[in-house]
């Protein structure tokens, strides 16, 4: 679901107001100043959400359900500040109260809400009472900044980085309940774990800034497994996507020939000892 601001309901929310899908507003942010077969490509991601709704959500009209994964984000939210567990009957009776018959759709949404936008995980912990733990902050934000430059090209600007975050009530200068502080996690937390690098753009004046992968994150992914991520958020494949996925099977080929070099050059060495 996408998450924009709007006049809070509970003061440690800071607004969040949930009204459609992510992956509407993550593709369509994301394709924004791609070259034209990359907008081609990403064109996809603004199209109507691909999850298929169950038959028991016919019974609520769709607006009625999107204000009720609101109001339980809402309360998510709420809950992970508070570090406090919670339990389906909590749900219901703080949240969706008359929806009980929509509960797992209104629950599925807003869990992938709270882990795509927040990087918040639900996790059980007592199938019995039905409890949850809420935990694991800040992924979601780094895994959107980094598809966001793969997108773009492996590398893309810090004003296109802001004006993306803002259309999911990230903003620059403004804290946030989840992430705190922004610009220091993007800017100075991110780049001293060298997820990515942040630098000047080359000749810029005034001084302009821009995001690469960092070190860590050319370690632990690659582009693949980026793109898959992405389509499997609408529920499509990389090969849906002919501009990245080249980009991808390249980037793969490249590693692969890379450990085939590393590897020759350690038998090598292991000869030589004998």
């Amino acid at each position: 679901l996408e998450c924009v601001p709007r006049a809070p309901t509970h003061p440690s929310t800071q607004g969040i107001y949930i009204t459609k899908t992510t992956q509407e507003d993550f593709g369509a942010a994301g394709a924004s100043g791609l070259s034209q077969d990359s907008q081609r490509a990403g064109s996809s991601f603004s199209g109507s959400s691909t999850l298929q709704a169950p038959p028991e959500i016919e019974s609520s009209p769709r607006n009625e359900i999107d204000e009720k994964v609101t109001d339980l984000v809402h309360f998510l939210l709420f809950k992970y500040k508070m570090k406090e567990p919670t339990t389906k009957a909590e749900m219901l009776s703080s949240s969706i109260q008359n929806y009980q018959g929509s509960f797992s759709v209104i629950f599925s949404e807003a869990c992938e809400c709270m882990q795509i936008v927040f990087g918040i995980d639900l996790k059980e912990v007592d199938p019995t009472e039905q409890s949850y733990l809420l935990g694991m902050p800040k992924t979601g934000l780094l895994i959107f900044i980094l598809s966001l430059i793969f997108m773009k090209g492996s590398c893309v600007s810090e004003e296109s980085v802001w004006e993306t975050l803002s259309k999911i009530g990230v903003f620059d200068g403004k804290q946030h309940c989840i992430y705190g502080d922004p610009r220091k996690l993007i800017t100075e937390d991110f780049v001293q774990e060298q997820y990515m690098e942040y630098r000047q753009v080359p000749n810029s004046d005034p001084a302009l800034y821009e995001f690469l992968w960092g070190p860590r994150t050319h370690a632990e992914t690659s582009k693949m497994k980026v793109l898959e991520f992405l389509a499997n958020i609408i529920g499509s494949d990389p090969s849906s996507f002919p501009v990245w996925y080249e980009e991808a099977l390249r980037d793969e080929k490249e590693r692969a020939l890379a450990r085939m070099a590393t590897e020759n050059d350690g038998t090598a060495t292991a000869s030589c000892k004998f």
